[in-house]
């Protein structure tokens, strides 16, 4: 389904996506992104709903996140995990009082709907795919006007921006870039976009690739492959209450981030730029002739220049100089630490002596 952004002079799709990659200067357009003065058009992705007065309890039940006591126009977000703890499905969430919106990426909309309506058993949920009916935009200060189908705007402000109640944070900077994501997405009619885009500055997905990358923000549809635990992405932060009850996937949580490590890590690459060439999801990262993981997304950013995430081993030496191979090309790679190499075992467990040990 193309969007009627793609009708604005200049406009460059973004591969097969529907939406518009940039519309003819990338680097202006995500300074203007940056500094809350443009949006960007995310109508590619999907919208679920579930309503039925025990939408709330339900989900909470069944995902990660605390989302029980959601009130009206809050934001959060969740994770569906497997029994072994692998990541499923993301969502953002926003409850507007009678109906729970969910943003998830195109791609898993079939599936989770799918999921929910076999989890719905004798409850008083029913789930939706509105991505016929509604679309999502962006933007930094939420500029835009956003449905209110029940009174409520449907503005989703992204929690990244700091630890949520219940959430964990593997990443040690004192000075997290997420403390300048001040992100929204509002979710609009659809029939609304021909004019959304005629009324307000434009920035492509260029533009916003490029933000959330030098922010550490973790995406469903980039980060997470079939191996993915929330741990490796840093995603504790603000997608998982580790205090809540019981839901799928909730053991492997508590084991890894309470007695053992992540098997991977997130780290944002700097990325040499000499060769001109920007590696893309899937080129190998090497250590030596060691492939040690893989690039997930990159961007050029208009201040750090050319720059990537990338899950790797978690035990990959955090000083060490790696090297991506792209189209044929080797590119010098300095880490940025994002997910440590001692990730996780935080309870401070006394070790019992081995069977047979000799105390002195």
């Amino acid at each position: 389904m193309s969007s009627e952004f793609l009708a604005r002079p200049g406009a460059v799709e973004a591969g097969d996506l529907g939406v518009a990659a940039h519309y003819g200067d990338p680097f202006r357009e995500q300074r203007a992104l940056a500094a809350g003065d443009a949006i960007v058009d995310l109508s590619h992705r999907a919208i679920v709903t579930v309503s039925g007065p025990d939408r709330l309890t339900w989900i909470d039940s069944i995902t990660s996140q605390s989302v029980a006591r959601l009130a009206p126009g809050e934001s959060s977000e969740t994770l569906v995990l497997d029994q072994n703890g692998r990541l499923e499905y993301a969502a953002g969430l926003i409850d507007d009082g009678d109906t729970l919106w969910m943003l998830v990426d195109a791609a898993s909309a079939p599936g989770l709907v799918a999921w929910l309506d076999r989890m719905r058993f004798m409850l008083r949920v029913e789930v939706a795919d509105r991505s016929a009916d509604f679309a999502a935009i962006g933007s930094r200060a939420g500029i835009a006007t956003a449905a209110t189908p029940h009174g409520v705007p449907l503005d989703w402000r992204d929690p990244w921006s700091a630890v949520s109640p219940g959430g964990y944070q593997y990443a040690a900077e004192a000075e997290h870039p997420a403390l300048d994501w001040q992100w929204t997405e509002q979710i609009v009619e659809r029939e609304r976009l021909a004019e959304i885009a005629a009324g307000y500055p434009l920035a492509g997905l260029l533009a916003y690739e490029a933000l959330r990358i030098a922010a550490w923000r973790p995406a469903r549809d980039t980060e997470v492959d079939e191996k993915s635990i929330p741990h490796e992405l840093d995603w504790l932060r603000t997608a998982v209450h580790l205090n809540k009850g019981c839901y799928r996937g909730q053991e492997t949580v508590a084991k890894v981030h309470n007695l053992g490590h992540p098997p991977r890590r997130l780290v944002m690459l700097h990325l040499d730029g000499s060769d001109d060439v920007l590696p893309i999801a899937g080129d190998d990262v090497l250590l030596g002739d060691v492939v040690v993981g893989h690039v997930t997304a990159a961007a050029q950013h208009f201040e750090l220049g050319p720059i990537a995430l990338a899950v790797i081993k978690r035990t990959t030496d955090a000083s060490a100089a790696l090297r991506v191979l792209s189209k044929g090309t080797e590119v010098a790679a300095a880490q940025e630490t994002i997910v440590p190499t001692d990730a996780g075992a935080v309870a401070d467990v006394a070790r019992l002596p081995r069977l047979g040990a000799v105390r002195r």
